[in-house]
């Protein structure tokens, strides 16, 4: 026996009772637009006209406004690009918020700008930790927490809007945790903030040793500011000249007189360590000169022209009592000592009479003009000798003794 029996839902009353379904979805559809498949409503905050309307809400129920079909060649984010023309010219902008975000990758617009939260919500939904800030230019490394230690949120930086940045801001929130310090980096660097500082907090703690000039010494005590005056950016610091001269020339007690390899004599530890070779001057200080103070020689600090011979500097001493004025004094003298010195020059009385290191005072007594033979002879001895001997005229000594013998004398020339 053959069934004649069909599925329920294909029985003229399922049939009717779905065809009435669907036509009073389509009238509540044409009446209501495309409300009944909105998740929320949209945002009502006004603002500058575009598209024709002030706010996302003004659109009523027009969908396909934002949203494209899914048929089409179009994406939502084209959609937005019609009516926030001013966003597609600043996608073509590198250096534009919305342009450097773009070179990152494909630019979706809802992944951070979203809609159906309400009349009044917010258009803008991300938070610090998802936004890529290094792309703008300044990484968030060093801004992950606030100083009690609770994250940054967008609007600490950006209380007017993420479009919009016052390095005011940065003044405002760095003065609270430290005001002298920020007033005196202000006077030293100036306000503009980014013009050195990144994000990366690179400055914080810097180590000089890991650049080309280490500093060692006193140099370690120096400010900043000292070295890098009126540096204002990052290329600011990197064009310090690294010679003593271009920062100590101002400072130069030589008046340039020694040029400028500062380090020859000076070094980090103090300025006043100076170690001069004096040999490299063509007057090589020997003897008694090692050890004298160099302001002895070169007075107000003079250096150029200081004379290199020995009358340049000691004038003739009384003793001599013109006898030997000139310029020749290492004829007779040498650098370990003034005294004793020697003399090489004619001499009518033989200078080895009696012994053989015989000084000049020795017998010139009180200067080289006038000499005597009592120094070492006994003039009273003499005396009675030369009486015993019928000498009465005994007071030129080398009238009788030219060569100082006593062989040589004249015997009883003299009178009575």
């Amino acid at each position: 026996m053959k069934s004649n029996s069909r599925p329920g839902c294909l029985s003229p009353l399922a049939l009717i009772t779905a065809g009435l379904t669907v036509l009073i979805l389509v009238v509540v559809e044409v009446l209501n637009g495309n409300a009944m498949f909105s998740p929320g409503a949209l945002n009502a905050q006004s603002g500058v006209e575009l598209g024709g309307v002030t706010a996302h809400a003004q659109t009523g129920s027009r969908c396909g406004a934002c949203h494209a079909a899914p048929w089409s060649a179009d994406r939502m984010s084209d959609r937005c690009l019609v009516c926030h023309s001013a966003i597609q010219t600043e996608l073509q902008n590198p250096a534009s918020l919305h342009g450097v975000l773009a070179q990152k990758g494909s630019l979706v617009c809802q992944s951070c700008h979203v809609e159906h939260n309400g009349p009044a919500a917010s258009l803008t939904s991300i938070t610090a930790s998802d936004f890529p800030h290094e792309a703008t230019g300044y990484a968030l490394t060093a801004h992950a927490l606030r100083t009690d230690r609770t994250p940054f949120v967008c609007a600490d930086c950006h209380p007017q809007g993420l479009s919009t940045f016052s390095e005011a801001t940065c003044d405002g929130c760095h003065n609270k945790m430290d005001a002298a310090y920020s007033a005196a980096h202000r006077q030293d660097f100036g306000a503009a903030c980014l013009a050195c500082h990144d994000g990366l907090d690179r400055y914080s703690e810097f180590d000089h040793a890991g650049t080309a000039y280490p500093l060692t010494g006193a140099h370690q005590q120096a400010a900043c500011a000292g070295c890098h005056v009126n540096a204002r950016a990052t290329a600011d610091f990197q064009t310090v000249p690294d010679a003593c001269a271009g920062c100590h020339q101002r400072d130069d007690a030589h008046a340039g007189q020694f040029g400028s390899q500062c380090e020859d004599c000076h070094q980090p530890t103090r300025w006043e360590d100076a170690t001069f070779d004096h040999s490299r001057s063509g007057f090589p200080l020997d003897g008694a000169h090692a050890v004298v103070e160099c302001a002895a020689c070169h007075r107000d600090q003079v250096y150029a022209g200081t004379p290199d011979t020995c009358a340049g500097c000691h004038a003739e001493p009384e003793y001599h009592a013109g006898l030997f004025a000139g310029q020749a004094c290492d004829a007779c003298h040498n650098t370990t000592a003034w005294r004793p010195a020697r003399y090489d020059g004619p001499h009518t009385f033989p200078m080895n009479h009696g012994e053989q290191n015989n000084t000049c005072a020795d017998c010139h007594q009180p200067n080289l003009n006038q000499w005597t033979c009592y120094t070492c002879h006994d003039q009273a001895e003499i005396a009675s000798k030369h009486r015993e001997e019928g000498i009465a005229d005994f007071s030129d000594c080398l009238k009788c003794h030219p060569t100082g013998l006593e062989e040589e004398g004249e015997g009883g020339g003299g009178d009575d």
